[in-house]
């Protein structure tokens, strides 16, 4: 009884991480288009 709320962390921790590096890169990419330098998450 005590695997399944293990579990649901762990796959609520994997979610959000693939969440972050997915806006990330969206953020990068937005960056890029409007001739930007992204650094340190912030685009210059």
């Amino acid at each position: 009884m005590l695997f399944r709320p293990i579990r649901t962390l762990i796959i609520l921790a994997v979610a959000f991480i693939a969440g972050m590096m997915y806006e990330r890169e969206r953020q990068a990419e937005t960056c890029l288009q409007t001739a930007g330098v992204l650094q340190d998450i912030i685009c210059k």
